[in-house]
């Protein structure tokens, strides 16, 4: 099974979870545009859903797909959110444990991923199983930054030894986030405590959000080649 069609097996195994008169958050990137396509068609044939978008693109693509996308300020609380992530763990935290812990934002969306995902009474993550990891850090944690404060995030997360980089497009210009912020890029490797990091990212001042995401997702669906298996 190559990538795409991993990512389409997992994004059809997901529309799957959705039903007639759901509130339905749409996630951003490629895996999570794929299932909006596949939503569209169960759209198309009858299915009534509402819909709030975690990005510009993926506003844009359901309305193109006939649905019916509003913003989160016409519909606050929704049953359902869908999306991918760049990175996906079982098992973290101590004690109780906080469960699935991810890294998302490498599409940029980390801040409205996050609003929506917070909003949505389940989680759900499709991925492939390239993106299953035993510990978070591989994959560059995002930092999304306020421009004023860039200077001062960028040293104090420096000093906390996560080596950030300002994200920049292919031709060198700046990547300004959907509400005009900037993107720190953290090559901080093996994230062995993600609450510690997290916390200590939250402090720093201009900091507006980051790409961890922790005991926010309630499944993962995972495509490989053995099919999609559940990861909880």
């Amino acid at each position: 099974m190559t990538q795409d069609e991993a990512k389409l097996a997992v994004a059809r195994r997901a529309v799957e979870f959705v039903e007639e008169g759901m509130a339905v958050g749409l996630g951003t990137g490629t895996t999570a545009t794929m299932f909006i396509r596949e939503l569209g068609k169960r759209v198309k044939a009858g299915l009534k859903i509402r819909c709030v978008a975690s990005s510009d693109a993926s506003h844009d693509l359901g309305v193109s797909l006939g649905m019916d996308v509003v913003s989160l300020a016409e519909l606050p609380e929704l049953d359902i959110y869908i999306d991918g992530a760049d990175e996906v763990c079982a098992g973290i935290g101590s004690g109780a444990g906080i469960g699935l812990g991810l890294i998302k934002g490498g599409g940029g969306a980390l801040l409205r991923e996050k609003i929506v995902a917070s909003s949505a009474k389940r989680f759900i993550v499709v991925v492939d199983s390239s993106k299953v990891v035993g510990v978070l850090g591989k994959f560059p944690l995002p930092v999304e930054v306020i421009e004023m404060a860039l200077p001062l995030v960028t040293r104090k997360l420096t000093e906390l030894g996560l080596h950030p980089a300002k994200r920049l497009h292919k031709d060198g210009s700046d990547y300004v986030t959907d509400e005009g912020n900037f993107i720190l890029d953290c090559a901080c490797g093996a994230i062995p405590e993600p609450e510690k990091t997290a916390a200590a990212i939250r402090g720093v001042v201009g900091v507006v959000e980051h790409g961890l995401f922790l005991g926010m997702a309630t499944l993962a669906l995972v495509a490989g080649d053995g099919g999609v298996r559940e990861l909880r």
